[in-house]
């Protein structure tokens, strides 16, 4: 309340051009904008073999979410959002991931979040990615967002919508109970899906007026094609959408060419992010444009 929160503090150094933004583009849906790029699997295909012979497993999505995750700390602009026309930044780095039990049409559908340290490596994320998956796969397995979503639809249709409503307007105010936002997966620093696990092409995802989300991001399956001197190289397409309130275009331009950077070089993400003094500097200039 009155400008605090149990997941981020309110940004108040900014020009007014900033602030007013959100006075004029009230939502998320009316602030997205959208951003493709492919991704040269040339690299990566090379890097997932090398660490399979070390008796390493790294999948393309660990090497994806380790790279947006190094990119939410060294880009901090990033991991902002919007709530009640006021701009945030976020005080932890957290992602939620849609997935299926399993891959059939009736089996249920679920949500994972977890946290990305900044002392973390590729090996830590592949890690807890794999363990909150493989545990979350079990049908007996029912985590917090189960659990509250399981509570909230025990009610009837008028209470539900009520419960909602007021679960809203505790959020608009900064009063929404972090048990609430730990069990959210609307509350994160960016949603992720992997739709080449389906077989398919990203597609560009909305982001929620619900909850805190100002980064959907979808990486397709596996594709080739012939480059201009007819090698076929492998790649896959992403696809982001973002709400353009939280920074400027080109902040946002700077941090995708940094993402496709660490995605295609995997090597650097074995080391901890460890900004050096320099980065930082640029950082608080960039985010002062």
């Amino acid at each position: 309340m009155f400008g605090k929160r149990a997941d981020g503090v309110r940004i108040k150094n900014l020009n007014a051009f900033y602030k007013i933004i959100p006075y004029i583009m009230k939502t998320r849906s009316d602030s997205q904008v959208f951003f493709e790029d492919k991704i040269d699997l040339s690299n990566i295909t090379a890097y997932i073999k090398r660490k399979k012979e070390e008796g390493i497993r790294i999948t393309h999505m660990d090497i994806m979410i380790a790279a947006l995750g190094r990119v939410f700390y060294e880009r901090p602009g990033l991991n902002r959002f919007i709530m009640n026309r006021r701009i945030f930044q976020r005080n932890e780095t957290v992602f939620s991931l849609a997935m299926k039990k399993k891959l059939m049409d009736e089996a249920v559908e679920t949500t994972v979040k977890f946290k990305i340290k900044p002392e973390d490596t590729i090996f830590d994320i592949s890690k807890q990615i794999n363990e909150i998956i493989l545990e979350n796969k079990k049908e007996s397995v029912r985590n917090n967002t189960d659990k509250v979503a399981d509570i909230i639809m025990s009610f009837p249709n008028f209470i539900i919508k009520a419960i909602v409503d007021f679960i809203m307007w505790l959020d608009k105010h900064g009063m929404i109970p972090k048990s609430l936002i730990d069990a959210s997966p609307f509350h994160t620093s960016a949603f992720f899906t992997n739709l080449g696990s389906l077989g398919i092409n990203s597609v560009y995802h909305h982001i929620y007026d619900f909850g805190t989300t100002s980064v959907f991001f979808a990486m397709g399956s596996k594709k080739y094609e012939k480059d201009l001197e007819g090698n076929v190289k492998g790649y896959i397409d992403i696809k982001v959408v973002a709400d353009e309130r939280i920074c400027d275009g080109l902040y946002y331009a700077r941090s995708f060419v940094l993402l496709k950077k660490y995605i295609e070089n995997p090597e650097i993400l074995e080391t901890p992010i460890k900004l050096s003094i320099e980065d930082k500097i640029e950082n608080m200039e960039i985010d002062k444009i």
